[in-house]
């Protein structure tokens, strides 16, 4: 299926130059997403600036980053965003059997204590919305105020960029 907005080719609008400038730099491409955000200047750029600290200037460890991003593409059907992050995953050391893991449900017993919290969080949030207090309490008790925020701000980012691209219809061709 096409996407339901036109995607905008980089360097055609030369009003677009500096935020595709910034995104070059920080993501090394202008993919499907970017091009479809470029129809909006003031969102493209927020968005850039918004999941470049959410993706690269937290301390929420790559490894669990990407289990989060993954989980959350996979519970809501977007495809390209799990596609677009399966090889950021390896590059964080992510097994590609915990690759395949975050598929199923319930959660398979190849991830860690501390995995399955996180995951748990990102179902919680993606799933139901609330998160359980009982949950909580553990994810306290492991992450400060500041880790905690980022764990949350990293599911809350991913759903929001899920549900963009399930919305516009934004695949891998």
């Amino acid at each position: 299926m096409a996407p339901r907005i036109p995607l905008v080719e980089p360097g055609t609008r030369p009003a677009l130059a500096d935020t595709e400038a910034r995104i070059l730099a920080e993501r090394g491409r202008i993919s499907l997403l970017y091009q479809a955000l470029l129809n909006s200047p003031p969102i493209a750029a927020g968005w850039e600036r918004m999941l470049t600290a959410v993706r690269n200037q937290t301390g929420v460890p790559a490894d669990l980053r990407e289990l989060i991003i993954l989980r959350v593409a996979v519970l809501n059907r977007a495809s390209f965003e799990f596609h677009a992050h399966v090889p950021h995953a390896q590059r964080a050391g992510v097994p590609d059997v915990t690759i395949e893991a975050v598929r199923e449900t319930p959660l398979a017993a190849v991830f860690t204590d501390r995995e399955r919290r996180v995951l748990q969080l990102t179902d919680a949030m993606t799933r139901d919305i609330e998160v359980p207090d009982a949950l909580m309490t553990e994810l306290q008790a492991e992450w400060d105020a500041q880790g905690l925020l980022e764990l949350v701000a990293t599911v809350a980012a991913y759903n929001m960029v899920s549900r963009l691209l399930v919305a516009l219809r934004i695949e891998h061709g």
